[in-house]
Parts: structure tokens; sequence; C-alpha cells
């Protein structure tokens, strides 16, 4: 087993645990809440009709469910891609319980290699997914595809961890941390206003974070930069 597929490994155990023991939208977990950031920007969009989101990384729906919500009286659609089967199926539960079957489309797929069609949304949103691409070059190319499937005038929501630490709690040993794409904050800060030469930047905020998890039966201390980077494009 290579080192990618030792963290994507690991991850799906963690998110696998989650997503079985926790339930949406329900406190307890990070599926608590939407990110407040991802829905502030619905309201930009006014009462636009036929309006199409995509959501890398979707997980069980902690965004897409409540933006499928919003857009479901103006014939909105959501495209939710993960690679998690543990993730698909919750997903597909919750979206029968909110009834919003006829907005939201799944797709099974990594988000590395997923085809995203040029000019076709006007939102797209990555909320800590983007870091686990398998190289750098990949997390270019994906960002570049995000660019080119987006409408003029929509917007891209980023939230990428950077600069990962985790620190085991009952030993305090520093440990390799998990994550396929660990850049310094600096490296991805500029890697993104690079990639997004051009668009019109909303928002730049690093968030120093930290919490615990648990990997191996072990509590860890996980520490990151988040960065959240929203750009809308403003072409000619």
């Amino acid at each position: 087993m290579n080192r990618i597929e030792f963290i994507r490994n690991e991850e799906k155990k963690y998110h696998d645990y989650c997503y079985e023991n926790y339930k949406l939208f329900e406190e307890g977990s990070w599926l608590y809440k939407p990110v407040k950031t991802v829905m502030d920007l619905l309201p930009l969009f006014g009462d636009k009709e036929n309006m199409n989101v995509l959501d890398l990384g979707s997980g069980v729906g902690r965004n897409s469910i409540p933006i499928a919500e919003a857009i479901k009286g103006r014939n909105g659609k959501v495209v939710c891609v993960d690679l998690l089967d543990s993730a698909l199926n919750k997903l597909k539960e919750y979206i029968k319980k909110y009834k919003v079957e006829e907005v939201i489309r799944l797709e099974k797929a990594d988000i590395g290699n997923f085809g995203i069609k040029q000019n076709k949304y006007d939102l797209i949103i990555a909320v800590s997914t983007l870091e686990h691409v398998k190289s750098e070059a990949v997390f270019d190319e994906v960002i570049q595809r995000m660019a080119k499937g987006t409408k003029n005038n929509g917007i891209n929501c980023l939230i990428v961890n950077s600069e990962v630490e985790e620190i085991n709690l009952e030993t305090n040993e520093k440990l390799h941390a998990l994550m396929e794409l660990n850049l310094s904050t600096e490296i991805m800060l500029n890697k993104l206003c690079s990639l997004y030469s051009g668009w019109e930047v909303l928002m730049t905020i690093v968030n120093p974070l930290e919490y615990e998890i648990t990997r191996s039966d072990q509590p860890i201390l996980l520490k990151t930069n988040a960065i959240t980077y929203v750009v809308r494009k403003n072409i000619g």
C-alpha cells in the first residue's frame, strides 16, 4: 500500500465512522450545520431561476441539502460528487428525508478525475476536499476545470486546509499528517491567486483551527490553517 492509498484508507475509516454514528444537522459533530460562508453566498444570486450548483466532495449533504432547499422553488439543480459509498448512501437517505429528490443528482467519482462541463455552473463549492487529491498537478487541474465550468458572474467557494499537523494526545508525539496535499499556507494562497487570475476575490480568510479526532482508537489533535477563498468570474 503506497502513501496515498494508506491516507485514503485511514480517511475512509474516519468518515465512515462519522457518517454512521453522527446524524446530519444534529449536534455532536461537524455535520451539525452547513458552512456559513457557503450559505451566505446564495443571496448574491437573488431569485435566479435554473441555478446550477456543483458540490465537490459533498459528503452526506451538509451544504448541498440546504442549498437544494433554497433553490428548489426556482428549478435549481445540485450535483453532488463523492467517492465514498458511505457518504452517498447516507446522502440518498437525507435527500428523501428533506424532500429534495428532484433537485440533487449524485455522482460517485474521485474529484481529481471528475469531468466538469464548460460554463455549466453558477456556483461550485469544494469544502475541505481539494487537499485530498493525489498531487499538486491534480489540484491545479481540478481548479482549472472548476474555473472553465463556471458561468460568467458565477462563484467558486473553496475551503482548503494547509499546514496540517497531527499530534497524538496520549504520547504528545507529532505524527505524519494524513493529508494527501499538505502545502504551506503561503504556497496555497499564492497558488489560488495564480489559478484564479483575473477573477474578483470576494473573500480570503485564513483561520487557524484545532480539533480532536480519532484514528485507530487513538485521540489525535489535528491543527490546520483553514483557507476560505471565494472568487467570482468576471470575464469580458
